[in-house]
């Protein structure tokens, strides 16, 4: 026996579906992403890592529009020749090189690495990056990418935030866990998005999170 729908009823059933996993009304979906290590680069050092000339070539498009992760990967290494192979490159260019790494990661390496906000390179470690085409050396730039939330200016008012302030965000999952002071990035075009790195999302067992929250 076959049962036939209506256009209509399909129509209501996929909206009844759609409403029942979004979020409450007047509230934006928290997107959080987990940032995996990776490294951005300037057009000159790009050259100097893959030859004259070279483009970045997109492999996947990230969450926020314009940006991506880059086919191109590279060799790190820190001292007594400790290296990690396949570090990503994102793009597009920038106009300075650094190196994003979780704690775990700089041990790996042997280095010591802050936490900073992205372009501060304060009291921060270099390292060797070798391309196929050659090597740069880093005098300074490999941190830790301190955890934080894009947001658009009506995200900010909506959470009472500016950019440069401060937010929390509650994850349940198996390991349910408050991840405190994230920093607010604001800027016009943004979706709303957390950062948070792999040492982060091992925490709070990610794949198996069921809800995110942010207050303050």
């Amino acid at each position: 026996m076959s049962i036939t729908l209506d256009r209509a009823m399909v129509e209501r059933l996929v909206r009844q579906a759609i409403e029942k996993h979004a979020a409450p009304k007047g509230e934006r979906k928290t997107v959080v992403n987990v940032s995996a290590r990776h490294a951005h680069v300037t057009q000159e050092d790009l050259e100097r890592l893959f030859g004259k000339g070279h483009q970045l070539k997109p492999m996947k498009w990230l969450y926020q529009d314009g940006f991506f992760a880059a086919e191109e990967t590279l060799t790190i290494i820190g001292p007594r020749q400790r290296m990690i192979t396949n570090l990503r490159i994102l793009g597009p260019c920038r106009d300075h090189s650094q190196v994003e790494l979780a704690f775990t990661d700089a041990l790996q390496l042997g280095l010591d690495i802050p936490v900073r906000k992205s372009g501060d390179h304060r009291d921060s470690p270099g390292a060797w990056l070798m391309g196929p085409a050659g090597m740069i050396q880093l005098q300074r730039g490999v941190i830790r990418h301190e955890r934080h939330v894009h947001m658009g200016p009506s995200d900010c008012a909506q959470y009472g935030v500016k950019d440069g302030g401060r937010i929390n965000l509650r994850v349940k999952s198996t390991c349910s866990a408050v991840l405190e002071d994230l920093l607010v990035r604001e800027g016009k075009g943004i979706k709303l998005e957390v950062h948070i790195d792999t040492d982060e999302g091992n925490a709070v067992d990610y794949p198996h999170a069921t809800m995110f929250e942010l207050f303050k």
